[in-house]
């Protein structure tokens, strides 16, 4: 790591330094990459002090570089500086015509899967965990089938959501990387059917409202809406917002049996975006619009392919139906919110038929859900399939080296002299 640091120092393209060139080189680089793989599979702990003099002069001499670091966190497992070599080793020296031997070693990854798949859900809350998790998922094909067809795919959702969820606590880096790791995932439509088919009991980091029970589609739905809602209102970061939306979107054909709770913030995202709309200058109106639009696009969606399984949706069009009127006319939004209007007049006019006016939710819902089996399908429009896909940036590493330094600076237990550096 210290040999690799040299990088930190020096405004040179990694393939012109020399140790960067015979690091490449290494005809063992495979072995290599697999041995610091072992290590965080292992997760091997440090030994006990033996009550030497020696060992307790150097364990206090390590304490001191650590503290000297200015890191809050214990000292680093050899698990963790494993990972952080093994991000740098995959992540320089990177350009087509410079073979990187240990990214094509990460990338071509077929052994020991479920040991890895399984350190990697009880380790994922850490950043660094997090982007070997995303290299393995973009360039692993055959990791990434692996992860797809788990039957136990909470284990490895659950804690990256709770990332997000947590994000006035978290690196924008570190929550740009879980947003990216979830689309990937809805990219796979059996992915996007299995989550509402996975029942979680309870979700004690969720404190928004008490859920004794909810799918984990709908979690995931609760967490991206709550996020797209407050970057729209502080931190207005179009790429967080628009990886939550393009997840949304993925995910939109198989909502199934939505949670009450879980319409109403989908809608009460589309009445929030709706009244900043309103009131937004002409630069974060255009953005607003993007989102406007997707958030249609997502209920259009749901409401053409699973109509009869969301019931709860169709209750909540109707409950706040007032939204939506202002953009029936809006040359934006016209074409797309005409499905979610005839939804509307639909249920409406069968309600207004009843002799029996009853507010009763419960018996509202009981005749939404009769109704719903004889709604007229093809007199919807069709739009095509909503399908957003994870594209890395053109030149990733001017993202990936600045990012994999910073997590090496707060996480190895080494000091770094900050005024000296050139890339963090």
């Amino acid at each position: 790591m210290v040999l690799l640091s040299c990088q930190m120092f020096t405004t040179q393209y990694t393939k012109d330094i020399v140790i960067y060139r015979i690091i490449m080189e290494l005809k063992d680089a495979p072995e290599f990459t697999n041995v610091l793989l072992k290590w965080f599979i292992e997760q091997p702990k440090a030994p006990q002090p033996s009550g030497s003099l020696i060992l307790g002069l150097a364990s206090g001499f390590w304490s001191m570089l650590t503290l000297s670091s200015g890191s809050d966190s214990p000292v680093s497992s050899l698990a963790q500086q494993s990972v952080l070599i093994l991000l740098i080793l995959s992540n320089h020296c990177v350009s087509p015509t410079f073979a990187n031997p240990y990214r094509d070693a990460l990338s071509n990854l077929q052994d020991n899967l479920n040991s890895l798949y399984t350190v990697l859900c009880s380790e994922v809350r850490n950043e660094e965990t997090t982007l070997l998790l995303y290299h393995l998922l973009h360039r692993n094909n055959a990791f990434k089938i692996f992860v797809l067809s788990r039957s136990d795919m909470e284990l490895l959702v659950l804690p990256i959501l709770r990332t997000i969820y947590h994000a006035t606590d978290t690196s924008c880096h570190h929550i740009y990387m879980s947003l990216i790791i979830l689309l990937i995932l809805t990219e796979d439509p059996f992915f996007n059917k299995t989550i509402h088919s996975t029942i979680l009991k309870s979700v004690p980091w969720y404190t928004e409202r008490l859920i004794p029970e909810i799918s984990l589609g709908g979690l995931m739905i609760l967490v991206t809406t709550r996020t797209v809602q407050y970057n729209i209102l502080k931190m207005r970061d179009k790429y967080l917002h628009t990886n939550c939306l393009a997840a949304l979107a993925n995910m939109s054909s198989q909502f199934s049996n939505l949670h009450p709770y879980v319409c109403q913030r989908v809608i009460g995202l589309f009445e929030v975006l709706a009244k900043t709309h309103s009131r937004g200058g002409q630069e974060q109106v255009n953005a607003v619009e993007e989102a406007l639009r997707i958030v249609l696009e997502v209920i259009n969606s749901c409401i053409y392919n699973q109509l009869i399984h969301n019931i709860n949706l169709v209750y909540t069009l109707l409950y706040k139906r007032q939204i939506f009127e202002p953009f029936k006319k809006h040359e934006a939004f016209q074409d797309i919110i005409q499905n979610i209007d005839l939804v509307i007049t639909y249920f409406s006019a069968k309600l207004e038929k009843e002799e029996d006016q009853s507010v009763d939710v419960n018996q509202v819902q009981s005749k939404v859900n009769i109704w719903s089996m004889s709604f007229p399908k093809a007199l919807l429009k069709t739009f095509p399939e909503l399908k957003f896909k994870y594209v890395e940036e053109e030149r990733p590493e001017e993202f990936f080296i600045p990012y994999v330094w910073s997590l090496v600076i707060r996480y190895a237990p080494l000091y770094w002299n900050s005024a000296l550096y050139k890339v963090c």
